[in-house]
């Protein structure tokens, strides 16, 4: 602090402020001169020659300057290593206040300690660095993002080491919660991280910065199964919020979290932590002081110390996982709808009336109806490196779908769909594949732990035939019950056929397949290669099923025909799901004819798949029997 400066704290000239400072004031009135003599107080102001006959620093004695000596837990490190190393410490404090900051420093300029640890309150401050540079006094910085040469406990690392230790444990869809301080934005940058390497998109309606409504939605409907808290007492909070509902961590949702080594004492609950290591972090940071004061050549090492995962009490895979999934392997598409009162010909144009955009893809419809109807769902499968990804991931997402084996593919589009809907609902599909055929038999393999947990497989052959075999193969290793929809597929290999259980094609699917004979016929050449059950879905007509016991017609249930697109979707959806609950291959028949017939009443296949409270309400009135 300078006599110019402290004239201009004063609102008075610099000759008044000598005068005062050299007891040459009898002309300079009481209140001035008390206005004056305060803030050369509060700031240490020394004139230049007393700094000058004090040159030399106190000897073993280090300066720190502190945001909150009250809060900050590195002080009591600090202070252990200085003792071993013959020091005292002298501390002050800026409360989150530049002034008081910069009297900070003019006092421990005023002391001449020997070093100084400073905690800068913003970037702003450090223009002050030039008080210490001026009175020869070495200092680190520590605690801030705003200096590189600034000692720093790594909360990066343990954002990225919270976030891992939930995706070891088969996690995807991770909440970050987030609380107010100096952590905070390098926490975020670890969890981020974390995410990008381990190929999980980053959402930026996972983060969140309180326990709200939101967040507690998100995991009551499994759209969260794991979360990673900056601070100790938010997670806390998360916890006891969730017990007043009755939800249990980590059956429900696993939870990991930082905590502080001061010990916040709590009866109740242990919660999965990372301690973080403040009290060796100021032994750290003393010591390099104080090596720095002694040897002003030595260069300060980093704080390299990483604490590891406390417990695992609140971490489990995720509920879905120990629920026997639905394993969906197919395409997924952006479905482009153009509606017309004619369907398109040869040689004649065509006026569209309408168009509409949504998510699709037999994988996405079937895994979507088969989600809405109750079922865990997983999803296997291949999008592009593009915006159109985004908005797959974000609808299966709002499903409840886990995405863990949706895979981004840099250099592809994501596939796409041009259906043509004619005024009573009959339609015609034009298929781009785009990420869909690089999906591999080695996305399969590398996802068979959902394969080792399931009880059923639906697969449709708008993806390889490679990943298609493989899927069968794999289901059937595993106990999986496989059914098969060959769509878009001019002939079924003998080798596939003997690993699928189910088979549903159209009638004129099961046509292409197999051109010759009747119905029955057909259905008696795939069971003879291999297949448990045929089911040749009829549209208006029903379907007919086969089995190597019994064989039998089935009506359609009869709704107003609006876009027939999805109707098979919606059919092995609500057959798989129902069969899974407990129900005769008849009965999940006859529930299937229904979910169909709500899935041809409205336009696009994803929005028009039948809820389970909406179909059971439905079936209740019409055929209650099926429910019992």
């Amino acid at each position: 602090m300078t006599i110019k400066e402290i004239a201009a704290l004063a609102g008075v000239s610099i000759s008044t402020v000598s005068k005062i400072m050299n007891h040459k004031d009898a002309s300079i009135s009481p209140e001035t001169r008390e206005r004056v003599l305060r803030i050369v107080k509060e700031f240490n102001y020394t004139p230049y020659s007393g700094v000058a006959a004090s040159a030399d620093p106190d000897p073993f004695v280090i300066g720190v300057l502190v945001r909150s000596a009250e809060t900050n837990l590195a002080l009591n490190g600090i202070i252990s290593a200085a003792r071993e190393l013959g020091y005292t410490v002298l501390v002050t404090e800026s409360d989150g206040q530049e002034e008081l900051e910069l009297r900070g420093i003019l006092a421990l300029c005023r002391h001449r300690v020997s070093g100084v640890l400073w905690e800068p309150l913003n970037e702003r401050s450090l223009s002050y660095a030039d008080r210490f540079a001026a009175s020869r006094i070495p200092f680190l910085l520590f605690n801030s993002a705003n200096a590189d040469s600034a000692l720093n406990i790594d909360f990066e690392r343990m954002g990225y080491d919270a976030s891992m230790a939930l995706i070891q444990s088969y996690h995807t869809e991770i909440a970050c919660l987030l609380s107010p301080g100096t952590r905070t934005e390098r926490f975020l940058s670890g969890y981020r991280r974390c995410l990008f390497e381990s190929g999980i998109p980053y959402q930026e309606g996972l983060i969140f910065h309180e326990v709200d409504d939101s967040l507690i939605h998100k995991i009551t409907r499994h759209a969260v199964t794991g979360v990673v808290s900056s601070h100790f007492k938010t997670a806390l909070c998360l916890y006891r919020d969730l017990n007043a509902l009755h939800y249990q961590i980590p059956r429900d949702v696993s939870l990991v979290s930082l905590r502080n080594d001061s010990r916040e004492f709590t009866a109740y609950p242990e919660i999965s932590t990372l301690t973080i290591p403040h009290f060796h972090f100021g032994r750290h940071l003393g010591a390099q002081l104080i090596s720095l004061i002694e040897n002003p050549d030595h260069a300060p090492a980093p704080f390299g110390e990483h604490p590891s995962l406390d417990n695992s009490a609140t971490i489990d895979i995720p509920l879905t996982r120990r629920t026997q999934p639905i394993i969906v392997v197919g395409s997924i598409n952006i479905d482009t709808y153009l509606k017309m009162d004619r369907l398109p010909s040869t040689g004649k144009s065509t006026l569209t009336t309408s168009s509409a955009i949504y998510a699709g893809g037999k994988g996405m419809n079937q895994a979507v109806g088969a989600s809405r109807l109750g079922g865990h769902v997983a999803l296997i499968g291949a999008v592009g490196n593009d915006v159109d990804a985004d908005l797959i991931y974000s609808s299966l997402r709002e499903q409840g779908i886990d995405t863990g084996g949706v895979r981004s593919t840099a250099g592809s589009v994501t596939g796409k769909a041009y259906i043509f809907v004619q005024r009573d609902g009959d339609s015609l599909i034009s298929i781009l594949a785009g990420a869909n055929a690089s999906l591999s038999e080695e996305d399969i393999y590398r996802n068979r732990r959902y394969f080792e947990n399931g009880r059923f497989c639906l697969v449709q052959t708008e993806v390889p035939p490679d990943a298609v075999l493989a899927a069968c193969r794999t289901a059937r290793a595993c106990g999986v019950t496989t059914i098969l929809k060959p769509a878009s597929c001019l002939s079924l290999a003998p080798e596939l056929l003997k690993y699928v259980d189910i088979l549903v094609p159209n009638q004129d699917e099961i046509t292409l397949l197999c051109p010759e004979g009747t119905l029955e016929e057909k259905a008696d050449f795939f069971l003879k290669q291999g297949v448990q059950t045929v089911i040749i879905t009829l549209g208006a007509d029903g379907c007919y099923v086969k089995t190597a016991e019994w064989a039998e017609s089935f009506p359609a249930e009869k709704f107003q025909a609006i876009d027939n697109t999805g109707a098979c979707d919606a059919f092995i959806s609500a057959l798989a799901v129902y069969l899974q609950k407990g129900r005769s291959l008849r009965q999940a028949v006859r529930i299937a004819t229904f979910a169909a017939g709500f899935c041809i009443t409205r336009e696009g296949v994803v929005p028009s798949l039948i809820d389970r409270g909406s179909l059971e309400a439905y079936i209740a009135q019409q055929a209650p029997e099926l429910l019992i």
